[in-house]
């Protein structure tokens, strides 16, 4: 035979969550992806600053922990030598929408080879040329 009996227990009380601030609307982002030679731009811009800085010891430290080879951190870290308005046109340059980038890194490690701005300059504006109309102008000033 069984008999009823109560049992109290005290649980504890629910913590209240804070509640965090509704998160702010992202501002629209057009159609298309950054182009490739933007985010390769970008992040030799970010390895450059955290070897200067002190952050990483050298460049085969910085391909050690990104996984890449040596070669391929000295691929990326060559758009340091372009021209600093060139740099900036291909920072800013427009979403590509479908298909390939008009602009490779290969076509702009030929022109990082060139020390010579002024050269840099004339065969950037010949590649804008031939690229067609997505490809940003060329810099002001030329």
């Amino acid at each position: 035979m069984t008999t009823p009996r109560t049992i109290e227990c005290a649980l504890p009380a629910r913590q209240r969550r804070c509640r965090r601030p509704a998160p702010q609307p992202r501002a629209a982002i057009g159609p298309g992806r950054v182009p490739r030679v933007t985010r390769l731009l970008a992040l030799a811009l970010r390895l450059d600053r955290l070897v200067r800085t002190g952050a990483i010891a050298d460049y085969a430290t910085l391909a050690r922990l990104g996984h890449v080879s040596r070669a391929r951190v000295s691929q990326i870290l060559s758009l340091l030598l372009l021209a600093p308005d060139i740099q900036e046109t291909l920072l800013f340059l427009p979403p590509t929408e479908r298909g390939r980038d008009t602009i490779r890194l290969r076509q702009l490690q030929s022109l990082a080879a060139i020390p010579d701005w002024r050269r840099q300059r004339g065969l950037w504006q010949e590649l804008c040329s031939s690229t067609g109309p997505r490809t940003a102008r060329p810099p002001a000033g030329e």
